[in-house]
């Protein structure tokens, strides 16, 4: 009973071993392809939304926006 109870703790030893090790080089790998693709492929810098009108955009066209969001709204 003794030499089957020591055999189970060495199996199960053994498995914890490669478990761990397993999770470590997936952690590994999935930090050098993280690198990897910061490095090839950087983020490309967002541009602001532009007004469609140069000098931005006219206030009653917004307060008639506002007005008819808010009659829908209403409606619903």
């Amino acid at each position: 009973m003794t030499e089957m109870m020591s055999n189970g703790v060495e199996l199960m030893f053994a498995g914890m071993g490669i478990v761990f090790l397993f999770l470590t080089m997936l952690v590994g790998a999935i930090n050098l392809m993280s690198s990897l693709v910061q490095r090839f492929f950087p983020d490309m810098p967002v541009m602001g939304i532009m007004p469609a009108v140069p000098g931005g955009i006219d206030k009653t066209i917004i307060a008639a926006i506002s007005a008819a969001v808010h009659q829908y709204r209403h409606k619903q």
